[in-house]
């Protein structure tokens, strides 16, 4: 019921309405959603007035820059058209390894509208990392960037991706190389047709394979379906408030799953993305948000504890924002105290969860107290249970989730999700099938939570 009402409220675009919200008849671990209907995700992402603004965006030292919704959509058509003249088809994954720019934001809907799969890659990856991850999807093509300026440096990307091996790569911006005979420059790729019939799909069709940055090893591939945004959209819309007036932005990228989340969470809720193509530390990011009027701002800690080391965000008239939220990090209660100081004391959402969920598992929402660094609220749609080492209820302990919920992976490209996610999980105390999480998480005295890190081992990633 909750789901039927959640697409209902989203305005998710169905062509063919499902025959049944849920079936679970083979179990929580394989529930199937939606069956029977046919519907391309990135349609309910470009539903709004084409005149209104889907991205304010701004690079480093230039000025801001708008895009409407369609002028959104004309570009995501010219690509979805480039890849089919270009020989693409249905199903194929083709990668992005950019900045997250309003470009990137129209190659990613463009390549779901032709009902292809996103290959998600960080702009940080150095070349053996781009080419495991092209390797894994089995990527038929790339967007990439000539180059990149970061902080008044200008890092080459066009030669790394030829580093990996990479297959046809489409080209933003002037190469300063040649380009090798199979790839094209992206002004020569786009198609001249601003009209696309969008491709309709299963819910079950891969829209996206995303990278987990966890544990040691190879990555885990995990695919996100046209069904994965519905919860990106849902903890947006009800837990982070996005309304169509609002303005949402996040430094973030299209490589970690928040880069995706981004453009779900605002776009299916009509609000509009403000991107800076810079740095998040300096003070032109705390003036971009100004000047952009970014009522939701999305934050990790550690940039939280420069900007209060550095005191750079003084002094900025952040009235406009309503909220902030944060992730990726457990947080620190005086930083965020500081935060909040920046806006009115506007209150953080924190928000836990994981590629693999679409979302957050553990959150908060804007009618609950903010205490700086807590939780007040399983997110709607799952629940959770925190056991001991013993497979007991407990005030502390690790996290397993109660299936089934949409967002939660079903599969993965290159393990097996069944052993990952549930093998030789215990059960709830009602004999529930419970699903791995691997967070540890504990139960303040006034029933708020506080996150405590990871129970299983991390590591860095590209700096990441």
């Amino acid at each position: 019921d909750f789901w039927a009402l959640t697409i209902k409220q989203l305005g998710i675009k169905l062509k063919t309405p499902p025959t049944k919200i849920l079936d679970i008849s083979k179990g929580p671990t394989q529930p199937l959603w939606l069956n029977g209907a046919k519907f391309n995700i990135a349609e309910s992402c470009l539903k709004k007035d084409p005149k209104a603004i889907a991205i304010i965006h701004q690079k480093e030292n230039g000025e801001i820059k708008k895009m409407t919704y369609g002028e959104l959509e004309s570009l995501a058509n010219q690509v979805a058209n480039g890849l089919i003249e270009g020989g693409f088809s249905k199903g194929d994954a083709v990668a992005i390894d950019m900045l997250m720019t309003a470009e990137s934001v129209a190659i990613y809907l463009g390549i779901i509208k032709a009902g292809m799969v996103v290959v998600s890659i960080a702009d940080s990856f150095a070349p053996d990392e781009i080419a495991i991850r092209l390797k894994i999807a089995n990527a038929k093509g790339v967007f990439t960037q000539s180059e990149i300026e970061r902080g008044g440096k200008i890092l080459p990307m066009y030669e790394k991706v030829i580093q990996a091996n990479a297959p046809k790569t489409i080209v933003l911006g002037q190469p300063k190389i040649n380009l090798r005979n199979s790839d094209v420059e992206f002004k020569d790729f786009l198609s001249g047709n601003k009209q696309f019939e969008t491709v309709m799909c299963d819910p079950y069709d891969y829209a996206n394979i995303l990278f987990s940055s966890g544990t040691t090893g190879e990555p885990k591939a995990i695919p996100w379906t046209h069904l994965t945004p519905i919860k990106s959209a849902m903890d947006g819309h009800f837990h982070h408030d996005i309304q169509p007036h609002d303005v949402v932005a996040w430094p973030t990228n299209l490589g970690w799953m928040m880069g995706p989340w981004l453009v779900f969470a605002t776009l299916i809720n009509e609000g509009t993305i403000a991107l800076y193509e810079g740095i998040p530390t300096k003070r032109e990011f705390g003036e971009f948000v100004q000047n952009a009027e970014v009522t939701i701002l999305g934050i990790v800690p550690s940039i939280v504890k420069v900007w209060r080391n550095t005191k750079c965000m003084q002094g900025l008239d952040w009235l406009k924002i309503k909220a902030f939220s944060s992730t990726g990090e457990c947080s620190n209660a005086d930083d965020y105290a500081y935060l909040m100081s920046l806006a009115h004391n506007r209150p953080v959402i924190e928000y836990c969860g994981g590629t693999e969920i679409g979302g957050g598992y553990l959150t908060q929402t804007l009618l609950q107290k903010a205490t700086p660094a807590t939780f007040s609220t399983p997110s709607l749609g799952l629940d959770f249970l925190i056991l001991d080492e013993n497979g007991k209820l407990a005030k502390e302990g690790e996290v397993f989730l109660l299936p089934p919920s949409i967002g939660l992976s079903q599969s993965l490209i290159n393990k097996n999700h069944d052993e990952i996610y549930y093998q030789d999980c215990p059960n709830g105390p009602r004999g529930e099938i419970l699903r791995r999480h691997g967070d540890q998480v504990q139960i303040l005295e006034d029933g708020y939570f506080r996150a405590l890190g990871r129970a299983d081992d991390t590591m860095n990633l590209g700096g990441i």
